[in-house]
């Protein structure tokens, strides 16, 4: 039941995607959908084991010399086949992987079996009096330096005892803590999935909701068709309506420009003329009156008559030299350039801007049935979203999977209590197998510590102290122990070493590397008629590629579950996001506007006469030649300036007296004519140069000017009037494509959110790597095999240590016998007399006697 309603979930889940390929792939602006709501997920699916992670690496490294061979996926495959055994290759393929375990528990078991069995065999030897058992010690002379070597071994071999039994002690202590923390793992992954569960509707129904964004963007262009569809046509028809609708423009400029420059050149003409008959009178009068100054008695005076004769020589310069009389007028054209002012051009080609401006409400006053229409159409793809998901029994199927993961989590919280008492029994057997082995490196410690201190080089074996010979008994209590606890330690040695390493081997390091998955995703592998497990238990339809690695690594990037599970092949649902058919009816009905814009008149045909009119004034036949020819001379032959300075200057070389004030006076009435009558005839003859030149270039070739300008008119106007169907087809589509790329860009999203998003499934591989990686290999098999490490290691080397402590104890006890030396005989010390050899003590005799 719980499988089923787990199905269903994942069927909802992905019931909010739609596989319908998009038509159009227009540019349009892009829509802002917000971020679909999703809650944290608390559970980090790691374990940093802390600094006894050395210890398990150490392991690791162990692990793979013992067994360095890759994993037996083959092996693994006929095995779950039960296809394994048929041929005799399996079982080699086996014992070769297999060997370094088999080597390592085959020694384990030696160890098992002969080390009680050498121990009662050395017990019953020393009993006999053998194997050391006689309480006598020759006396050699390296027997200080064989003392001290046995010593340092033994002491080496406890110092690894005690390390290893450290290590299985910080193991098992390690193991106990993470069980007793799992609690809080566990409930964090409860946690997670119902979070996964109560997240997911409301996931859904924002994804559903979003639609609203996708309609309002929608009706927000239909509703601005003016604005966006309208003004498109016109950017279009612009390219060529505006440059058109510019040059009559600028020609009715022109024509204002060409009556005002007639007008300045008909004005400037008249005072030139009238200035320059002026100013040629008052030229002739002072040329007069300087002649009669000049006849005077006194330039006939030696000083004055050089100076006189040249003033009276350059008195012929004083004359105009431009003469205006002769230039034609221009009144002709001007009354006629008048007439064609009479129609207001300019206001007629505003006219013509004004109506080709309101194309956007010609276009929103011609669609508003359509748009009406379309915007009906929205509305009820909205409707059939909103009325699909109301029938999706959301909420049964979250309370259903609710009420099971509460019932699992009840079961979990009510059994909890029992694994952690198992775990403290387990925790209780490991501690007494460490504190065996604690209590034989105590005897140890205390052998080397009493018999080191206690010892006295100068006693001899029947003379030891009490403290030296209770260091030998406590050296030969370690060894008892060790041949009483040693083979126990074994046993689970062998049994968790064989055990924790081929689960480290099999299972932690496979699944690590993802091997496991593959050898999972072997066709027909867990059942014998299905090429895919996992699509034939979700899908009844094993044919489907959904592997175990792919859903596993989809769920460990936190990916939707849609598309973790291709649950696209489990339910179709085009039904809920089908919008294809609403969209081709969209953009049928946007296909179908028809705009006419042939109400639109750029121009006139009273315009177009017009500027015909203007062609025709005549301009073009003003003689431009005669005027410029003028214009370019000065208004008099010599600058009546420098001709008064050097007038005055000349009449400074004379004597003083009447003549000198009278040429000076000249000079100053010469001045005044040319500030009051030459200086405004060379402004009027600048007027008249600015103006003739305007209209010789207005002038040339007009007609054809004005024939172009009419053309382009025409030209338009036909674009308008006869293909603006063309623009307005083009506009139109891709008006229609930015509206259905809206929705297309709902549909991407909704993929998106539901591949990456909606119902992600990371707390589904929090839950498969807290089973595996963090409970099982990391907590469990970690533990459980720096354990056996740590207790094998202690436990071989209680071998060296028995040996060294045997060796040792000799040189602590007290012998009851002793060699006796004579000092005398060959001369030198140390040598044993053979006839005293066994000779017994009286020491030891009456300490014995004494007691």
């Amino acid at each position: 039941m719980a499988v089923e309603l787990c199905l269903l979930l994942l069927l909802f889940c992905g019931s909010t995607i739609s596989e319908v390929q998009p038509i159009y792939k227009p540019p349009p602006g892009t829509l802002d959908f917000g971020f679909v709501p999703a809650k944290t997920y608390d559970t980090g699916a790691y374990h940093e084991p802390g600094p006894i992670g050395i210890l398990f690496k150490v392991v690791h490294a162990f692990l793979y010399l013992v067994q360095p061979n890759p994993f037996p996926q083959d092996l693994i495959r006929k095995l779950a086949q039960q296809k394994f055994g048929n041929t005799q290759g399996d079982y080699q393929k086996a014992i070769y992987y297999e060997i370094g375990f088999i080597v390592s528990a085959a020694l384990g078991l030696l160890f098992i079996l002969l080390l009680p069995l050498v121990g009662l065999c050395f017990c019953m030897c020393r009993c006999c009096d053998n194997c050391g058992g006689e309480m006598h010690q020759r006396q050699k002379k390296n027997a200080d330096c064989q003392r001290s070597c046995f010593a340092t071994f033994l002491f080496v071999a406890s110092l690894i005892i005690s390390i290893g039994v450290l290590c299985a002690y910080a193991a098992n202590q390690h193991l106990t803590n993470q069980v007793r923390g799992a609690k809080k793992l566990v409930n964090s992954n409860f946690k997670d999935l119902k979070v996964f569960l109560n997240d997911t509707p409301a996931q859904i129904d924002y994804l559903v909701s979003q639609y609203n964004t996708t309609k309002d963007k929608a009706l927000s262009d239909l509703n601005n068709v003016g604005p966006l569809l309208g003004s498109r046509v016109q950017e279009q028809l612009g390219k060529e309506v505006r440059p058109a609708l510019d040059a009559a423009l600028t020609m009715a400029g022109a024509i204002r420009e060409t009556k005002e420059a007639l007008e300045n050149v008909s004005v400037s003409v008249e005072v030139l003329q009238e200035g320059t008959e002026r100013l040629h009178g008052n030229l002739t009068d002072v040329k007069m009156h300087l002649s009669n100054t000049l006849n005077d008695s006194a330039c006939a005076a030696a000083q004055a008559a050089s100076t006189c004769n040249i003033i009276r020589n350059s008195l012929n310069q004083l004359n105009i030299n431009a003469n205006f009389s002769g230039l034609p007028g221009v009144s002709s054209q001007l009354a006629k350039v008048n007439d064609v002012l009479k129609i207001d051009l300019s206001s007629l080609v505003q006219k013509g801007y004004a109506a080709f401006n309101d194309t956007p409400d010609l276009v929103v006053n011609q669609t508003k049935n359509i748009l009406s229409d379309i915007k009906n159409v929205l509305e009820s793809i909205g409707s059939n979203i909103s009325n699909f998901t109301k029938t999706l029994p959301v909420q049964k199927i979250i309370a259903d999977l609710t009420v099971y993961l509460t019932q699992s989590e009840a079961y979990v919280q009510d059994y909890f209590p029992v694994v952690e008492q198992y775990d403290f029994y387990r925790w209780l057997g490991c501690l007494i197998l460490c504190c065996m082995v604690v209590l034989i490196v105590i005897f140890y410690y205390l052998g080397l510590l009493c018999g080191t201190c206690g010892y006295d080089k100068h006693a001899s074996p029947t003379t030891r102290g009490c403290i030296s010979n209770t260091g030998g008994n406590f050296l030969m209590a370690g060894v008892g122990f060790s041949f009483l606890f040693s083979w126990v330690l074994m046993i689970v040695v062998v049994l968790t070493f064989v055990t924790g390493g081929n689960i480290e081997k099999l299972v932690c390091e496979p699944f690590e590397d993802k091997t496991l998955f593959k050898v999972l995703d072997t066709p027909y592998l867990l059942n014998q008629h299905w090429k895919n497990y996992l699509s034939g238990i979700l899908f009844k339809n094993p044919n489907i590629n959904l592997t175990f690695e792919k859903v596993y690594s989809d769920c460990k990037e936190n990916k939707g579950i849609y598309t973790s599970l291709h649950l696209d092949h489990l339910f179709n649902i085009n039904e809920f996001l089908n919008i294809s058919m609403y969209t081709e009816d969209v953009a049928l009905r946007i296909e179908h506007i028809q705009i006419n814009l042939s109400k639109i008149i750029l121009l006139d045909e009273i315009g177009k006469e017009n500027l015909l009119n203007f062609s025709s004034s005549g301009i073009e036949g003003i003689n431009f030649g005669a005027y410029l020819t003028e214009i370019n001379k000065s208004v008099t032959k010599v600058d009546l300036l420098s001709f008064a300075n050097d007038l005055e200057a000349r009449a400074d070389q004379l004597p003083k007296g009447a003549l000198e004030n009278a040429l000076k006076g000249h000079a100053n009435n010469i001045r005044m004519i040319h500030s009051q009558q030459v200086v405004p005839l060379e402004q009027a003859m600048s007027t008249l140069n600015q103006s003739i030149r305007l209209l010789k270039r207005t002038s040339s070739e007009l007609t054809v000017k004005v024939k172009n300008v009419i053309s382009a008119v025409n030209a338009a106007q036909l674009l308008i009037n006869n293909n603006a169907s063309l623009v307005i087809v083009q506009e139109t589509k891709k008006y229609m494509d930015t509206i259905i790329g809206y929705f297309e860009q709902y549909i991407e999203w909704v993929k998106e959110s539901i591949a990456m998003e909606v119902a992600a499934c990371k707390p589904i591989a929090n839950v498969i790597d807290t089973a595996v990686d963090i409970f099982l290999c990391s907590y469990v098999t970690d533990s459980v095999n720096t354990f056996w490490f740590g207790l094998g290691g202690s436990s071989m080397f209680l071998i060296p240590a028995i040996i060294f402590a045997v060796k040792l104890s000799k040189y602590y006890r007290r012998m009851d016998t002793e060699d006796v030396y004579d000092d005398m005989e060959n001369g030198n010390n140390g040598y044993h007399k053979e006839h005293l050899y066994g000779i017994h003590n009286p020491v030891i005799t009456s300490s014995v006697e004494q007691w």
